[in-house]
Order: structure tokens, then sequence, then C-alpha cells
């Protein structure tokens, strides 16, 4: 039986929708807020790197606005331990990264589809805590639980990894439960019911749909553990030295020049890195 539908109640779908006219002075003003957040980012983001960019290449600056001379003697007096050093962050970054991906892909999986109440709640709490703690808080906490046997870790770098690993974890858990649609449950749940057993199901199947969260898991966890300080500097062992504890060292020498240029190293490389994690693989076809 055919239903009338009232043409005044829907509406008319095949009507291109007309662009609101904003007023000159509204437009006025959002050009004017956006200048403002503009210049305020600017200011607090893309300044101090140019700062820091032109004290490396500084002879002599003080009390003018641009350096009096440039030179590039700061990177040439740099030694066998500042490499050292932008090595050992590059690595510890990288498994800390890897090891923060996997670990909060790990949880992830295993929380989807559950009542987040009772023990399910109490993971996510306990994943989540190191964000409402302060890192300087977390290192002590770390160095006092492991500097004695039978797990003493107090001389060895591997506390290092796991105190940046529990800062870490959060950021990537959260990358991978956000991706965790509920197509993809559909899409799982489909190919169990065509036989496929658990861990095609997951390689086939989700892997290939969390490669972006997995690819902003990696960046993410490596960008924060290259820049990680208060809970490095609590815990790390004689002999070891990141790029960070480096920097601060020399700043509080009253060497910024220096300083400026192992930072900038550690930017650029840094960057390269990211760049390289976020790089698109491109996908063979099936011929």
């Amino acid at each position: 039986m055919a239903v009338e539908l009232d043409p005044t109640v829907l509406p008319v779908m095949h009507k291109k929708a007309r662009p609101v006219r904003r007023s000159l002075p509204v437009r006025m003003l959002g050009s004017l807020f956006l200048g403002f957040a503009a210049l305020l980012c600017f200011w607090l983001f893309v300044l101090p790197v140019l700062v820091v960019a032109l004290s490396s290449v500084a002879g002599h600056w003080s009390g003018t606005i641009l350096p009096d001379s440039l030179s590039m003697r700061w990177f040439e007096r740099l030694g066998s331990s500042d490499f050292d050093a932008l090595t050992t962050s590059l690595e510890i970054g990288m498994g800390v990264a890897v090891l923060g991906t996997i670990l909060g892909l790990w949880l992830a999986l295993a929380l989807e589809g559950r009542d987040r109440r009772g023990l399910g709640a109490f993971v996510d709490t306990v994943a989540m805590m190191p964000n409402g703690v302060p890192s300087v808080v977390l290192g002590l906490a770390v160095l006092i639980a492991y500097h004695k046997r039978p797990l003493d870790l107090s001389s060895s770098a591997a506390i290092v990894v796991f105190v940046q690993l529990a800062l870490v974890l959060p950021f990537c858990y959260r990358c991978a439960a956000a991706a965790l649609r509920p197509e993809l449950t559909i899409l799982r749940e489909a190919a169990a019911s065509l036989g496929a057993p658990p861990s095609m199901v997951l390689r086939r199947v989700v892997l290939p749909q969390l490669v972006p969260a997995i690819r902003a898991s990696l960046a993410l966890g490596f960008a924060l553990s290259l820049g990680e300080l208060g809970a490095t500097l609590t815990v790390y062992p004689p002999g070891f030295a990141t790029v960070p504890i480096v920097v601060v060292g020399q700043v509080e020498r009253g060497y910024y020049l220096p300083a400026s240029a192992l930072s900038l190293i550690l930017l650029m490389v840094s960057l390269a890195a990211l760049l390289l994690i976020a790089a698109r693989v491109p996908r063979r076809r099936a011929d």
C-alpha cells in the first residue's frame, strides 16, 4: 500500500543550501580573532624555535635583536659525548614508541567491548594514571621500587625506558582506543563468521584499519620520549645521558649557544624521524 507523504513536513533535499552571508562587522571580528590566534601561536611556538636556530649559529649575541655575527663553531665544538647523547635519545625514543604502541594497542583490543565497570574500569584507570602524576614523582616512585633486588634496574638504562614507557603509554592507548570504531567490530565478526581464525582476523582485518592510529601512536610516543626530562633526570644511572640532560647541564653552566646547537640537531633529526613514520607506504596492487 502506497503511503503519501506531506511535502510540507519533509525538507526539500534537491535544493542546494545557500551559504550564510555574514555582515561586515562579524567578518572583521572573525578575521581579528584569527589574526590574534595566529600571532599567539607564532609568539609561543615559532619564535622560540627561531631564536634557538639563530643562537646555534651566533658567534656572539648580547643585547641586540639579531646576533652580532654568524659562526658554525658551536657545531664544530660538539664532541663525541654530545653525539652519543643524541644516539641514546633516538634509541630510547624509538624503543619507547614501539613498546608503547604495542602495549597500547593490546590494551585497547583487550578492553574493546567490555563494560567500563569493574575490571575494565580498573584497567582503564591504571593505564591512564601516569597522566595525573607529576613526572618527577613517577620517576622517584620507579627509582625506589626498582633499586634493590630481586629487580634492580637503578644501574641500567632499562629504568629510563621503563619510566618513559609509563609516561607514554596513556597516549598510545588512547590513540588505539579512539580508532576502534563500531564498523571495525562488524568487520571482525563478519570475517570470523566466514571461518577466519583470530590471528588472520587480527592480521588481515584489524591491523590494516588501525594503521593511521599506529602511526599517530609511534609519532606521539617518539616525540614525548625525546623531550622527556623530569622523570629521566630522576632515574638515569651514572654514565647515561640524553640530549635533554646534556642541554640542561650546559644551560646551568651558562653555555646557551652550544646548547642551542645540540638542540637544533635534535630538532632536525626528530623531524626527519617523524616524517619517516608518517610517510605512506604505497600498497601493492594485486595482479
